[in-house]
């Protein structure tokens, strides 16, 4: 007999209409004016006026089966579906089409915020979260004490928890979410507002409950994190699931595969904020998208500052693994750009990479970090070895990551 499975999504589906929603009814008034005026809303419907509901899908037709107990990560672009797929999960909303099957509890971690009230303390919401778990008092006080030692909290439990810091809150959350016992455990790229240590302690945490036989659900952008963590992985792409299999052969198609490399990018519309107009990948004035390991690699950026002063250009490299081995922006550089500088260069130096595929993330942003403008995996390309041993020998010398100040930036002359 086989194994029931702890999720099951068939045929999912979910639209959202676009500039068109209609205002709630919240007064007697506004409920009587919308019953009027609802004969003239239907006829104007049926005229084939619609240009007021345009739709979009930001899932169709998602299939797959997760076994209880299976650690599973999923991956995908901003804007493919994943957070809309763990809300319809976590019975956040409704899907539009389809059907789930779901055993057991679910406790969620989506977003900062989720799940607590702001006007409550934190231990108040320790025992409210266990209650919409469906847990008894007496299950949440025996937890109680390992909640608030792992989110490190102690000297807070009283205070509301609106004046807590998003690290705070995220702490509190994730150790309620993981600690009272649920089947299955849904967790959101949230993470990344707390610190490296929280987020090491946290995935320790989620490899514990699948080895106790529960079932995880862990979206980020963080590849090596989903690797450690995850056996398998699900792939989405504009609300469709892409890939469904191994983390590792996954993560790779994810990160490019055998895609043809995409060395020039250029921006679809202009912006009224700072960013990027175009960016070329090219070695010794060629674009071909496969380069040399012994010869440099320049990244040319063409940016429009919107005249705005102090901003900064930054490009983030990472291999087919999804590892990201270098991160630079044009402050290494010790260059500062102001309105008059709408070009830059980066150059890569031989062997600052080796051998293999890899993808660039583009950003702009302000020395606060601010960021106007983040483009992720927008740009690939392949590096090779010349061919000779010494450079091989060489190359396998620095593969792996650099420190940001090895690649060097200049503005360029008009």
């Amino acid at each position: 007999m086989s194994k029931p499975t702890a999720i099951k999504v068939a045929g999912l589906g979910k639209q959202y209409v676009l500039g068109g929603a209609e205002k709630t009814d919240t007064s007697f008034r506004e409920m009587l004016t919308g019953a009027l005026s609802a004969p003239f809303r239907r006829l104007k419907r049926l005229q084939g006026d619609r240009a007021e509901e345009e739709t979009f899908w930001a899932l169709r037709g998602v299939d797959f089966d997760i076994m209880p107990g299976e650690l599973v990560g999923i991956i995908g672009r901003n804007g493919a579906g994943k957070s809309t797929l763990l809300k319809i999960l976590s019975r956040i909303t409704d899907p539009t089409e389809g059907r789930i099957e779901i055993r057991g509890r679910v406790s969620s971690l989506l977003e900062v915020g989720t799940g607590f009230h702001p006007e409550l303390t934190g231990r108040e919401n320790v025992f409210l979260n266990g209650a919409i778990l469906g847990m008894r008092r007496s299950e949440i006080r025996s937890k109680f004490d390992e909640i608030v030692a792992f989110a490190e909290v102690e000297k807070f439990l009283d205070t509301p928890v609106k004046r807590y810091s998003s690290g705070m809150y995220v702490r509190l959350a994730f150790a309620v979410a993981a600690h009272l016992e649920p089947e299955i455990l849904v967790v959101d790229e949230v993470l990344a507002v707390g610190d490296a240590a929280f987020q090491k302690k946290c995935l320790g945490k989620m490899q514990d409950v699948g080895r106790e036989g529960r079932t995880v659900l862990f979206v980020s952008h963080n590849m090596s994190a989903v690797k450690n963590l995850c056996d398998r992985a699900i792939c989405l792409f504009q609300g469709e699931v892409e890939a469904d299999g191994d983390v590792d052969s996954v993560i790779e198609q994810y990160m490019g595969g055998d895609a043809p490399s995409v060395v020039v990018y250029e921006a679809s519309e202009a912006s009224s904020h700072p960013y990027i107009k175009k960016v070329l990948i090219f070695q010794d004035a060629e674009y071909e998208g496969e380069f040399r390991i012994d010869r440099p690699i320049d990244v040319v950026f063409d940016v429009d500052l919107q005249k705005q002063q102090g901003l900064e250009v930054g490009l983030l490299i990472h291999n087919a693994q999804g590892v990201c081995v270098h991160h630079s922006c044009s402050a290494f550089g010790h260059v500062i750009t102001n309105q008059d500088v709408h070009k830059m260069e980066c150059m890569i130096p031989p062997y600052a990479l080796g051998a293999g595929k890899y993808s660039v993330d583009i950003l702009v942003h302000k020395r606060n970090y601010q960021v106007f403008e983040f483009r992720e995996a927008v740009l690939s390309f392949e590096v090779a070895f010349a061919g000779t041993l010494s450079d091989q020998t060489s190359g396998l010398m620095w593969k792996g990551s650099c420190g940001p100040g090895l690649l060097q930036w200049k503005m360029i002359a008009e």
